[in-house]
Order: C-alpha cells, then structure tokens, then sequence
C-alpha cells in the first residue's frame, strides 16, 4: 500500500504545466470544435481527439485547465469562459403566454358550442325592426350568412395549414377523449331540442295567426312578424344554452388542479396535468427495483473469502492479513470518491450514505471490519488514479488502475458476481496465497455461494484484481476487454437492500385493482425473482416468466436481428421480472407492450426511472415517474410526475388519485345534466305551453351559480378512498357515463319534473294562492312561482348530495363530513337561498314565503334523497333501454393516414363537429339563397338576379374548407314598406 502511494506524483507534470499555462493568451480550441466533438461517438471520437489534439491532455492543454483540479475559480477567467463558450446551464423552457393559455382554453368544444350561441345572441342583439315607406327590396327580411375570416383566395393560408397539419401532436388523453366526444353528443341533443322549440313556436304563431285568425299575410306588417321569429329564435338559443353542461371544463379544471395540490402532499410532483387522470386508468406499472421497492440502504451481510462462506460479516482476525490489505485498497480505490459515508444527523441515528448505495455497502463493510477507507483515499488522491473504466450498464463493473513506484500497475475490479468471476483464472486461497480457478471451481461458488445469495435476495458483487509486472510493454489501456481479464478473485460479497415494508401491501392493491406491476432491474436475476417474490409481483406455482435481458433480447428479435410485435406480444403478456436489464431493455418492453394489440384495450403504461439513459422510455410511456431523490435531471424533465420520495407506495397514491379524479368528473356530469334534463324540458314546455318561463333570467343565473361553479368545486374535490382500487380500470372505451348513471340522471329528472309541473300547474290550488301564471308584464313576484323556483333550488341541493355516488352506493352521505368544501357549499348555498327567497324581493322576482311553504319546499327537495334510494333497488340490468354516452374513440373510428407515428391525431368527437360545421354552413347557404328566391319573387324583381348569387356544390365546398374557427355572423336587413292606414297592432292580434 506504501507503494501505491508514490502514485500521486502521476500527473505531477501536467498539472504544474496547465497552471503555468493557465489564462495565457487564447483558448486552443472553439466552440464549434467542441460541438464537432461531442456528435462523435466510440472509436469516431478517440480518432478525432488524437489526430487533432493528440490526447486528453492535450485538450486540456488548449482549454487551459487541469483534468484534476478543474477550474481555478478566478472570477476573471470564469468571465472570460462564459463569453467564449457560453454559461453552463440548460436553458428554460419558455413559458406560455397567457394569451396562449386563454386561446388553449378556448378550443374546448363545450366552450365552442356556447362562443357560436353567444356570437348569435350578441347578433340579434343589434338586431332592430325595419321602419319607414321605402320601398321593398331584393333583401327582405333577416339574412344570416357565415363569412369565413380567411380570404378567399385561400393561397397561404392553405400553405400555413398544410404546416400545421405536418406538426406532430400528443394522443388525447383518455378523460380527454371522451368529455369532446360527450360534448358534442349533447350538443348534438340541444341543438335538436332548440329546433324542436323553435319549430314548434314558429308553427303555433303561424297557425294561430294566419289559419284561425284567418288574417292574410301584409308585407307592410313583415317587420312585425319578423320580431317574433326573431324572439322565438332567441327562446332557441336559451334552449340551447340552457342543454349545454358549460360548467363542465371548469369541473375537469378543479379536479385537476385540486388534485395536483394534494398528490404532492403524497409525495407525486404533477408535471404534466394529464398524467393525474391518466395514471387512474394505468393497467401495467414497470418499475425499478433499488430504491423504488427497496430501501435504497445497503449493507454487506454476507461474504465469501478466503475460501469460506460467513453467513455474516466476519471479525478482522478471521481474516489473512493480505487478503485484508487488498480488500481495503481496492474498495477504497475502486468506488468513486464522492461515495462516503458520513456521521448520523441526529444522535442514535443511522450513518447516512452519500453517493451511489452499493459502494456505501462496500465501504460500510471496511467500517465493520475495524479499517477506514478514508486512510487509503487520503495516502492515494483521485488525481493519483492513472486510469478508471467508470461503471456502465453494459458491462456491469468498474475498474481502477494504480501506478506502482517501481513501474509496475495493478488494477481493482467489482462487478456483477457471474460477470467478473468469469473473467477470474485464480482466486486467493484460505492462506492469501493465489491458486488456479478453474471453470469448475467457479461453477461451485455459483452454486454454492452465488445462487443461494441470491435466492435470499441479495445483490452479489465480485472484487478482484490483477498485476501487470514492471518491465513488461505497457499494455494498451484504451482495450478494456483485455485489460479487465486474467483476473485474482478476492472475494464475493452478498449485499441486502430491504423491501420497503409498505411494498408488499402496495402492490396487494395494485393486482387487485387491476394493475400489473413488473420489475425491470439490472440486478441478478435469482436476487430479482427474490426480491419480486417479497414484494409479491411472485407467487408460488404461478405461470409467470422471469427473463434476462439478452434471453429478452434473443426472444423478440428475428433473424435479422429486428424486434418483432408479434414475438414481444407472446411474451410481455406474463413477464412479471425483466432482470440484467439495460435502459434500452426497458424502453422496448415499454414500447412493446403499449404497442400491443393482443388484449381487448391499449394498455396503460406506467414507468418508473432514475438515469439518463431512462429518459427515453420515461418518455414513451403514458405516464413517466422520475425518481426526485436519486433521479437525473434528464430523467426529471422526460417525466411526468416525480415522485419525491422515491416509493412504490407513491405511485398507488396516484393511481388513486387520477381514479379520483376521473369518477369526480362523472359526478358532476350525473348531478348537472339532472339538472340540464330538468331545465330544458320546463323551458321548452313553459315556450310551448305559457309562452313563458317558470324560472326567471336572475334564477336561471342563480340556478346556473349552484349546478355550475358551486357543484364542481363541492363534486370535484371528494377526497379518493381506498374504495377506489378495488375495480378494475375503467379502459379507454368504458362511457364516461354508465347504464347505473343514466338510470340515475333520468330518474330524478323524472321525479324533478313531476313536482314542478304539479307546482307549475296546481300550486296554487294546494297552498291556496294566486296563480302566477299568465301574471300582466309588469306584475310584482308571486308566491306561486316563488314555490316552484325554492323547490327546485332545494332539489338540486339535496340532489348533490346523491350525485356523491354513481356506482349505486345506498349509502350516499359516506365519508361527506371527510369533505369540508362539500358541506361549505351546501350549507352556504342553503342560506344563500334563504337570503334571496325572504329578501330578494324584485330584483329576484321573489316573493316572500311563509314557515309552512318553507317546510314543503325542503320536504320535497329532500324528496329527492327518498326518491334515490328507490331508484338504486331497481336493477340497471332490467332497463334494456338505457344508453351510455361518453364513449372513448374507437381505433376503427380513425383512419389509417391519422394513426401514423407522430402525426396528429384527431380525435373522433373533433371530427364529428368538423363534419357538423360543414353542413351548418351549407344549410345557411341554402337558407339564404330560398330567402333571396322568395323575395325576388315579391318584389317582383328579376330571379336571374337572385339565382345568380347561389353559389355552386364545389364553390360551397371550396367555402367550407376555408372556415376558421371564430367566423363572425352577420345579420343583414333591409328596410320593408308599410302601407298607410295600417298599425303595427291590425297586423296580430
């Protein structure tokens, strides 16, 4: 050892000549050269280095630093560097705008359908009745047209769409996917119903006016008439309006963002805000073993030397003083310096280990043998190492070359047990002398030694060395393949890094609700099947298969050496342990079995990582868990959620949460489109019926206030249960709303609708009142339909309460006092209410009620809890009629050019509304051409000229194409005569 330390004189030399050189004149060396450089790989990078720099040293040499020291720090110098070579930092990602933000936010189809009825809305609006005795013209009456904000020459326009159509885009989440497919289906339902009513109201006038009233059409009164239709579009638009849940991207909003807040508390840093509701439909988890299931705290526990098996650390003495000498140098040596171990923090506490968890294990093992590492780092400094081979995944070990004073060299090296024995032709004996080791003598200690190591769970490291004498040519250093060979076994140490105790009941959960868990590690793989077998991925006598990574390999790849999906889909299906694994390894298997088309539905893919090198299957996969502990920061930017502690026990808490969130956003659908059945219904009956509506304007908004903002904020922040995992994930084509759900939303509505048109209708009669219904203009608030807007205020609030449960729970008021925003709200918006009802007079069109009607409002509001226990006895099998909605996309929906890698792919819903757009325009078109036709016609003005302007199939086609979402709407009108002697008033009565 007094030998090796004489090494520190080895770069003696260049280091004083660097400091010499150090801030004279320019840099040797560019930017660009540098760049140049690291695009080169292998053998292309040392032949560049040694043809133009001659070596390392020689690098260092023109960039006027030390390959030891580093930097000198000089403030001046570090100026000077970051001027020529820049700073040294990864550049921020630059942020959104909040422009960007709002413009996002925008896309959503909800908001879509709601921005076209409120440009319609504003429209109208401006709209004003013609007057005066102009005479009549070609354009008569209201024409709409949709002009496209594009021109319609369409030249860069069709160039700028042609790139952002080339531009990849990321797949729609599931949640995603089915809340723009649900949107348009009930957009779909509302705009029929908003023409239903239209329709209806346009042929009662019609009717009314020029078959019973027999009054003949006047052209003087078509500005009368116009007024109406144009009032009975408006009652549309509101129809409208009113079916459309617009409180729905609010609701996934909350959820989201609420459930980001508290998921960090579990210790899952969100990145990406998909990946929380993502994780909750997760049907396959790969993750890593050391740290993730295990401790992450290794020790030495067992050891083989001099030719005996110590089923524990043994005493220094037992020992040979030579064997002792090398095991300490070439620990110390050979891990790298930045591994240490350091006192406990706290008194009684454990000593902590910094830097990599397996060279702690071996340099604990010095500790426990009575010698301190920290002797022979200091007699040999990491600037005295003449050569290091640095671990790599591939070769599984780590060598360190010494320079002897005498010239000769030694080299230590630990590894993977099998590995490094393999490359070992002598071993030291009981007495420290080396002896031959024959191929037989290492298929004992595998046997003997390795395999019942690893079968305790132990990881098995091996650590030899070898002499180069003095004398003898220098080998050749660059080939570590004959360097690191011929090697002396010095001993092989089992190390243990416990299962998490938490593990094994996380992944009990996991399997039950569903989520296949599969260890990827780079360990043995009898320590790996150990290891799987405590945490419970194993169980005895199942059929599951544990591969190595080159058997993995072997298994996948053709002839020609390419991977196949058809071999990876034979394989994934039971692989549970994937051990000797590389990054490489891992992102395949991932790949493979997202790819896969073997089972019923895409899989869902979580991946846990910690290196570089995982970046890409971090990537790849749906949801990406980097490890914030021991994590890169590559690995942390290619994530989508880190977990902070680097547990298993994490990731179930995320599963759960993104379940939570996919089950909150079903809440509030099943408690607002309730709501929205009701609404429609008693605006389109009170349009049809009263030619008025029951709820006012300032209700409806109150209405709108609870079923909205209030219910997604009280439904989208139920805290998760364990409940959560004990079904299976719910897949990308199970509805987003199930038969048990629409049984639930059509049967309050039932119950809703009966009581209010029963109060509607004979309100007045069971609590002796006055009607309000056909109330003169200007009346003041009645009680009657102060009743109606109370109870169905009450019912919707009790009803949210039953919305807590969409699964058919009885017991719908579990775990409500567990959220204390639920019972804010509803307490708060019950006093709220009473508020408005006692003391919004007017303003509200309310008018006070007694105790009594009081009483019969929350009795029938609570009507609802009693109506919903009913509803669960009846078996949703029994209602074949019932539909679910809110489908996921089905592959088969999308055509193949759009399931290519990397192209955008639009989703189904998208597509359906495009589709929809189309024949929206091409109707008004139609619209508006019959218009100008009818017109001409009483006008008496040529038709040529009418026909003219209708454009042609192809023309309308070509207008289409060129539609950008928002278009503006014009309303254009012109003046109509009235013939003098007629009133306003003879034209309807």
């Amino acid at each position: 050892m007094g030998d090796m330390a004489n090494n520190s004189v080895a770069y003696g030399g260049v280091k004083n000549s660097l400091k010499e050189a150090n801030h004279d004149g320019d840099f040797g060396i560019t930017l660009a050269e540098l760049r140049a450089l690291m695009e080169l790989r292998s053998t292309d990078a040392l032949r560049k280095i040694q043809e133009s720099y001659g070596d390392v040293y020689g690098i260092c040499t023109k960039l006027k630093t030390s390959p030891n020291e580093g930097l000198s720090g000089n403030p001046a110098d570090l100026e000077r560097r970051e001027a020529v070579f820049g700073k040294n930092f990864i550049p921020p990602k630059k942020p959104k705008t909040f422009l960007q933000l709002v413009w996002e936010a925008l896309q959503d189809v909800t908001l879509i359908i709601l921005e076209i009825a409120a440009i319609v809305s504003l429209g109208l609006s401006f709209y004003q009745p013609p007057e005066g005795n102009s005479a009549p013209k070609a354009q008569d009456g209201a024409a709409m047209e949709m002009q496209p904000l594009k021109s319609e020459d369409g030249g860069d326009g069709d160039e700028k769409d042609k790139k952002k159509a080339n531009l990849p885009k990321k797949e729609k989440s599931v949640l995603q996917g089915k809340l723009t497919k649900l949107a348009v289906q009930i957009g779909k339902a509302g705009l029929l119903m908003s023409a239903i009513t239209v329709i209806i109201l346009v042929l009662y006038f019609v009717i009314d006016t020029f078959w019973v009233q027999k009054r003949p059409w006047l052209a003087e009164c078509t500005p009368i008439y116009i007024q109406y239709f144009v009032k009975f579009f408006i009652i549309g638009v509101t129809v409208l309006v009113v079916a459309v849940p617009e409180g729905l991207p609010l609701a996934v909003t909350i959820s989201l963002a609420y459930s980001v807040k508290k998921m960090m508390k579990d210790n899952n840093l969100v990145r990406h805000l998909d990946a929380c509701e993502t994780m909750g439909n997760a049907t396959a988890i790969c993750s890593d073993k050391t740290g993730t299931l295990t401790m992450n705290r290794m020790t030495v526990v067992q050891a083989y030397i001099n030719e005996k098996h110590y089923k524990k650390v043994p005493e220094p003495e037992a020992i040979p003083p030579n064997i002792l000498s090398y095991l300490v140098t070439g620990i110390s040596v050979n891990c790298a310096y930045t591994s240490k171990i350091l006192p406990p923090e706290k008194e009684g506490g454990l000593p902590r280990h910094v830097g990599n968890k397996t060279e702690c294990a071996l340099l604990g093992f010095l500790l426990d043998l009575k010698r301190d590492y920290q002797d022979v780092r200091n007699e040999i400094p990491e600037e005295a190492l003449y050569k290091v081979y640095t671990f790599n995944s591939v070769r599984k070990s780590m060598s360190t070359v010494l320079k002897n004073s005498d010239g000769s060299y030694r080299i230590f090296s630990k590894g993977a047990s099998e590995i490094i024995l393999k490359k070992c032709f002598k071993i030291l004996s009981a007495n420290g002398e080396a002896k031959v080791f024959r191929p037989r003598d290492r298929d004992d200690i595998v046997k003997t030694v390795i395999e019942p190591m690893a079968s305790e769970g132990l990881r098995t490291i091996c650590l030899a060395f070898r002499d180069f004498p003095a004398g003898e040519p220098e080998p050749e250093w660059d080939n570590e393949n004959d360097i690191v060979t011929g090697l002396t076994c010095i001993a092989v140490v089992g190390i243990e890094d416990p299962v998490r105790p938490e593990v094994p009941d996380a992944i009990k959960k996991c399997q039950r609700a569903g989520i296949t868990v599969r260890m990827v590690t780079g360990d043995n793989i009898n320590t790996a099947r150990a290891i799987a077998t405590k945490c419970g991925i194993l169980h005895p006598g199942e059929d599951f298969l544990c591969l190595e990574g080159k058997d993995f390999n072997r298994r996948i790849r053709n002839e020609k050496g390419e991977i196949e999906q058809e071999r990876i889909d034979k394989i994934w299906p039971k692989l549970r342990v994937l051990a000797r694994s590389s990054p490489t390894d891992k992102h395949t298997l991932v790949k493979g079995i997202i790819d896969s088309t073997v089972s019923e539905q895409r899989q869902v893919v979580a991946v846990t990582g910690d290196g570089t090198n995982d970046g890409p299957a971090l990537k790849k996969a749906d949801v990406g868990f980097a490890m914030g502990i021991a994590g890169t920061d590559v690995a942390k930017e290619a994530s989508d959620i880190i977990l902070t502690d680097d547990n298993f026990t994490s990731i179930v808490k995320a599963v759960m949460w993104g379940r939570n969130v996919y089950d909150s956003i079903s809440k509030f659908l099943q408690f607002q489109l309730t709501v929205n059945v009701v609404a429609v219904i008693v605006a389109f009956t009170g349009a049809c019926i009263t030619q008025d509506s029951p709820l006012k304007a300032v209700q409806m908004l109150w209405v709108n206030l609870i079923m909205d903002t209030l219910a997604s904020l009280a439904l989208a922040t139920e805290p998760p249960t364990e409940s959560l995992l004990l079904r299976k994930p719910y897949g990308r084509n199970k509805p987003l709303i199930s038969r048990t759900m629409m049984k639930n939303i059509l049967g309050h509505a039932f119950y809703q609708l009966v009581v209010v048109f029963t109060l509607l209708f004979a309100g007045e009669k069971f609590f002796d009142i006055d009607s309000g219904r056909n109330a003169p203009l200007h009346a003041p608030p009645s009680e009657h339909y102060t009743i109606v807007f109370n109870t169905f205020v009450l019912m919707q609030l009790f009803n949210e309460i039953n919305a807590r449960k969409i699964h058919g729970e009885r017991n719908v008021f579990e775990g409500i006092f567990n959220n204390a925003i639920f019972c804010s709200i509803v307490l708060g918006t019950f006093v709220v209410q009473i508020i408005i009802v006692q003391f919004g007079g007017k303003p509200f069109s309310c008018s006070e009620l007694s105790v009594e009607q009081w009483l019969w409002s929350i009795f029938l509001g609570m009507g609802t809890l009693l109506w919903g226990q009913l509803i669960s006895t009846i078996p949703t099998s029994r209602l074949k009629f019932l539909k679910e909605a809110g489908h996921g996309t089905q592959k088969e929906e999308i055509p193949e050019e759009e399931l290519a890698e990397d192209v955008e792919e639009i989703d189904h819903a998208e597509r359906e509304l495009r589709r929809g757009q189309i024949l929206w325009f091409r109707g008004l078109n139609r619209i508006q051409t019959q218009m100008d036709v009818v017109n001409a016609f009483q006008s008496g003005s040529s038709i040529q000229g009418a026909l003219r302007r209708q454009p042609s199939i192809a023309s309308q086609h070509h207008d289409v194409t060129n539609i950008s979402t928002p278009t503006h709407v014009v309303f254009s009108s012109s003046t109509a005569s009235t013939t003098v002697g007629y009133s306003s008033g003879e034209c309807i009565s």
